[in-house]
């Protein structure tokens, strides 16, 4: 299968199917067996995806990806021994009872996980209107992939929509009031009724005036 038919969605069930790691590999750069070049695919997505793991406090490096020809036997190996190796020394990403080494338990990596699903569909918008880069070339990969405004932006975007998702969870689980949320969530008053405002206008959620709390509208 071309490592540009790795979807960002197939990373994050991974990890919450109780992965510690991800491993990719695709051919190397500029030497891609289909014209469609889906490596630089695979490219953009490793790099979201570690964006998003740093976003929700996880290791970035419990993913990986890396470029060879089929020819790499003993290369493909090393990689894949050097990644389990680091993987062990990260340790489990669920750990019962406990904390992680990010210093998060089973149940929060669990809700973490889950709205990070929740971004996909968004991303892949995002992706497609975004972070299309020009040129299928290492070259331009990699200085469109670390510019710092590209950083900032898709950083932006990350923390905007997995606030909302994070509180859309919160919400189907009980109504909650605007303190609620900010308590759980580690959000200000103030960020919290930003992102209600915005849902509300989008008919995600609704406030009861009776309770004085937000609920789901459907």
């Amino acid at each position: 299968m071309c490592s540009g038919r790795v979807d960002l969605e197939f990373i994050f069930r991974a990890f919450a199917k109780g992965q510690d790691g991800v491993f990719m590999g695709g051919c190397k750069l500029d030497e891609c067996n289909y014209t469609t070049h889906g490596n630089y695919d695979a490219y953009a997505t490793a790099w979201m995806a570690k964006r998003i793991l740093k976003a929700i406090g996880l290791n970035p490096d419990r993913l990986n990806l890396e470029f060879m020809s089929g020819a790499d036997g003993q290369l493909l190996a090393e990689k894949t021994d050097a990644f389990a190796a680091k993987i062990k020394e990260i340790g489990p990403l669920f750990v019962e009872g406990g904390e992680n080494q990010e210093g998060v338990n089973a149940d929060q990596v669990t809700f973490l996980l889950k709205a990070a699903l929740r971004l996909v569909p968004y991303l892949k918008l995002v992706e497609r209107e975004r972070l299309r880069v020009a040129e299928k070339s290492k070259t331009a990969y990699t200085a469109f992939f670390e510019d710092r405004e590209v950083k900032n932006l898709f950083d932006e975007i990350i923390q905007e929509k997995l606030a909302l998702g994070r509180i859309m969870l919160l919400l189907e689980s009980s109504a909650l009031s605007t303190g609620d949320i900010s308590l759980r969530l580690g959000l200000s008053p103030s960020e919290v009724a930003r992102h209600m405002k915005t849902s509300s206008r989008q008919g995600l959620v609704r406030y009861n005036t009776r309770t004085k709390c937000y609920e789901p509208a459907l």
